[in-house]
């Protein structure tokens, strides 16, 4: 059966080049000049993909992206905006509304049809995806014997998709829950006056970010940022505080949580007061290392040199000169921006 896909494009140029290539492709296109008549079709025909426009008449993109999540309905439909607009506030607000991805125009055929074909792909694994955090909160409310009530919490979340370098939230924003990483990798950063960015922390599939702010009842104190392309879901403020109230064991994993991030916290502090640059170096790859899936021989590490000197709090000059030296100390192996370490025990025995 076709995959059916809804167009809302008031410029009829791009509407009808649009709906020409996607039916090429062997997808159905049902087509509306303007957002309410949108609306009404999604309502009618329910399609499997939407692509909107931003900037339109009457009701624009984030009044039909508005509607169409707060209908159970359409609420789970791949949602991806279309505008010329590439203003960071402007796709920022769309995410957090709810929508999947972006196209910028003008855009070619390919990219129209790759971010098509990559959006229906990934709702079609949403399930496999939601069954990763069931297993990782189940374990916090097991023994409290509310796995049956999380489970169906869980089913109904959505697994949001986020591009790198995009944020999930930002410093002084409120917190709205807790965000569970499904996959890829995020960091927490703070900046200082003059600009420049400490990292805080690293979390990858299965970590939890922004526990402090929720329970503090404050604003964030850092910035959570996509390293990569990733995804994520997010537990409300109601479903958190439900959970708390009901199941003992879920306030004290997230108060094992909390006292890791204090504990590496205090680590960083002390590594970057006392510790030699080669020293924090050397921790700052440990540590890539604790977070990697694969074995080493199997998996290089993959961040930037701006990443690294953040974690480490020195300049990106200095980290190229260090690993240069741990290169010709055959302590690591340099694959253009991949890091492969050859001898870990070296590195965590390391003294100056």
């Amino acid at each position: 059966m076709k995959k059916r896909i809804l167009l809302i494009e008031d410029n009829v140029d791009i509407r009808e080049s649009s709906t020409e290539i996607l039916e090429l492709s062997g997808y159905e296109v049902l087509q509306a000049a303007e957002g309410k008549a949108g609306v009404e079709l999604a309502l009618a025909q329910v399609p499997d993909l939407i692509l909107c426009d931003i900037m339109m008449p009457e009701l624009d993109g984030f009044g039909v992206l508005f509607l169409l999540r707060k209908n159970p309905v359409t609420a789970n439909i791949p949602f991806v905006f279309l505008t010329a607009k590439a203003e960071r506030g402007d796709m920022r607000k769309g995410m957090e509304m709810g929508a999947d991805d972006y196209l910028t125009k003008p855009f070619d055929d390919m990219e129209l049809l790759v971010a098509v074909e990559s959006r229906l792909a990934k709702q079609e694994q949403q399930q496999t995806f939601y069954r990763q955090p069931i297993e990782n909160l189940g374990n916090l409310a097991a023994t409290a014997g509310g796995m049956a009530q999380l489970q169906d919490v869980i089913t109904g979340l959505k697994t949001r998709q986020v591009k790198k370098d995009q944020d999930i939230y930002r410093e002084e924003d409120q917190p709205k829950g807790i965000y569970l990483v499904m996959s890829g990798r995020f960091k927490t950063n703070r900046l200082a006056d003059d600009g420049r960015e400490l990292i805080t922390g690293l979390y990858t599939q299965g970590d939890y970010l922004g526990i402090e702010a929720l329970l503090l009842g404050e604003t964030y104190t850092d910035n959570a940022t996509a390293m990569e392309n990733s995804s994520y879901c997010l537990l409300t403020k109601e479903t958190v505080d439900s959970f708390l109230s009901r199941f003992t064991d879920i306030g004290q994993k997230f108060i094992q949580i909390l006292s890791q991030n204090v504990r590496e916290k205090e680590t960083q502090l002390l590594q970057m007061a006392y510790h030699s640059v080669r020293k924090r170096m050397a921790e700052v790859l440990l540590h890539l290392v604790r977070q990697q899936s694969q074995p080493l021989s199997q998996e290089c590490l993959q961040i930037s040199r701006e990443d690294m000197a953040s974690m480490a709090g020195m300049a990106t000059e200095t980290v190229s000169r260090i690993l240069s030296d741990f290169t010709n100390e055959k302590l690591i192996l340099k694959k253009g921006r991949l890091i492969q370490v050859l001898d870990l025990p070296r590195l965590a025995s390391m003294k100056n």
